[in-house]
Formats: structure tokens, C-alpha cells, sequence
């Protein structure tokens, strides 16, 4: 009883209240300060900030109306091969002589255009309808080259024109000579088959590969002119590489999308 009554005395004291009162220590209030600007900051880039962000795929180095399959239109034996890969023909220029039971057949081409590979030799006998060799529609050496680009359907949404393009080309060593400069042309919002991209490439093989993964979209990429170049593009390096590209390079590309602001993604 005696502890009990000294307990609540001491309780009613009034001894101690001239003593501060701490309410934290100093370091205390510099974690808070610290944790109130980090939220203020990035309460700040939420709202103006902007991230960016790409997507990659593969590509083509092509002229912009593509090529097309020479196809025999007649069946029997190729006596003689008239052009060869890499010439430039015009329209209805003479590329195989064929021997049929009706007698000599000439295959021509459809449009004018550069041969890019002949598969027909002599001595071969082909049918009715056999693709002989891959014609690229190109008149002239000075038309420019472009990149069409096989970008996922799932990504195709996001792409915008004018979008800036890199083009990291299989032909050109990137560590030395840099990237390729360009932007999005256009966007082609129909899935491709592997039949249509053949087709356009005059090359079933790149119809298979570019659609291992699925159906993708065409992106056409202008590629940016340079008259300081070799090339006559502009690169990420000054000089580019000391040689001139050729149709028909594959390429890997990357395709800038629009900067998004971080509270996009917060709201629905």
C-alpha cells in the first residue's frame, strides 16, 4: 500500500515538466525532408516527364514498288539464257529461250526492272508457270533505296509517320560505320502473308522468315539523304561506310514510338 501511494505522488509531481520535450532526432527530420522532395520530384515527372521507348524488327533494304517472279509461261527446255543476275532491263526485254513442241518460246520481262537473282539455266526444263528469276522494279540507278520493315502486328498500333528509324545493316560493320538514318513513311495496317511478302520481295525464302512469328505489318522507311556520305545516306557516324548499299540487304531496325508521360499509365 505504501509503494502504491509514493507511485501516484510521484505521478502528480510537477518535477519534471520544466525539462524540452524531443520530439525526433535530427536525423529524423532529414530523412523526412529527404523523402518529401523525392515525392515532390517525382510527383513533378509524373505530370512532364516523358519516357521513350522503341521497337525492333527486322527489315529490307528495297526500292519502293518491290520486285516481282518472272514466271515461264510456256513449258519445255531452256536453250539459252538471255540475261543475267544484276542487269538492268527494260519492259518486255528478252531473259530465256525455251524449246517447246510447238516450237522456240522467248520469256520476257513483265515490268522494267534490275534481275536480282536467275534461277534458270540451260539445259533445265521447266513448266508452265515455274519461276525462272526475281525482278526488281527499278528504272534507274538514282531511284533511292527505302527500307520496308516487318514489324509485329501486336506493335503496329503504336507507329506513327515520321517516326525515327535506325537501321543496323547486315552488310555494314555498325562498330565502325554507325547506324542508318531514317522515318516512317507509312504504315501499312493489313497483315502480310508469306505469299504477299514473296511476292513484293520476289523471294518466297524472306516471305518464311519474316513471318516465322506470325503475320506481320509493313512499315516503309525513307531513308535520310546525305551528300557528304559515299552511301548518299546519312548515318550515326559523319562518313558512313566508303561503299554504296545494294537492294535486297536485310537489316535490323529499331522505330521510335511517342514519348509517353508517366501518368498515362495511371489513368485508364
Amino acid at each position: 500500500m505504501q509503494f502504491r501511494q509514493q507511485a501516484l505522488a510521484k505521478l502528480q509531481s510537477p518535477e519534471e515538466l520544466d525539462l524540452p520535450v524531443r520530439l525526433a532526432r535530427p536525423q529524423g527530420w532529414l530523412a523526412l525532408g529527404v523523402t518529401v522532395v523525392v515525392m515532390a520530384a517525382a510527383s513533378v515527372w509524373t505530370v512532364t516527364g516523358s519516357v521513350a521507348s522503341t521497337v525492333s524488327a527486322q527489315a529490307v533494304l528495297t526500292h519502293a514498288q518491290g520486285s516481282y517472279q518472272l514466271q515461264s509461261p510456256v513449258a519445255g527446255q531452256v536453250t539459252a539464257v538471255l540475261a543475267q543476275a544484276g542487269q538492268r532491263l527494260p519492259a518486255d526485254a528478252p531473259v530465256l529461250k525455251v524449246r517447246t513442241g510447238e516450237g522456240d518460246s522467248v520469256v520476257r520481262t513483265v515490268a522494267a526492272g534490275r534481275i536480282t537473282s536467275l534461277t534458270a539455266t540451260i539445259g533445265q526444263i521447266i513448266r508452265t508457270g515455274t519461276t525462272v528469276a526475281a525482278v526488281e522494279k527499278v528504272a534507274r540507278a538514282s531511284d533511292p533505296l527505302y527500307a520496308t520493315v516487318y514489324v509485329p502486328a501486336e506493335n503496329a498500333g503504336s507507329l506513327t509517320a515520321h517516326a525515327s528509324v535506325d537501321l543496323t545493316v547486315s552488310s555494314v560493320p555498325s562498330q565502325r560505320y554507325g547506324v542508318l538514318r531514317g522515318h516512317v513513311r507509312s504504315v501499312d495496317r493489313a497483315a502480310q502473308s508469306t505469299q504477299s511478302i514473296g511476292a513484293f520481295l520476289g523471294d518466297a525464302q524472306l516471305g518464311r522468315q519474316f513471318t516465322r512469328d506470325g503475320r506481320p505489318v509493313a512499315v516503309l522507311v525513307s531513308l535520310d539523304t546525305s551528300k557528304s556520305t559515299r552511301s548518299g545516306y546519312r548515318w550515326s557516324t559523319a562518313d558512313g561506310p566508303p561503299f554504296a548499299l545494294d537492294s535486297m540487304t536485310l537489316a535490323d531496325a529499331s522505330i521510335r514510338l511517342p514519348d509517353q508521360r508517366p501518368l498515362d499509365w495511371l489513368l485508364p
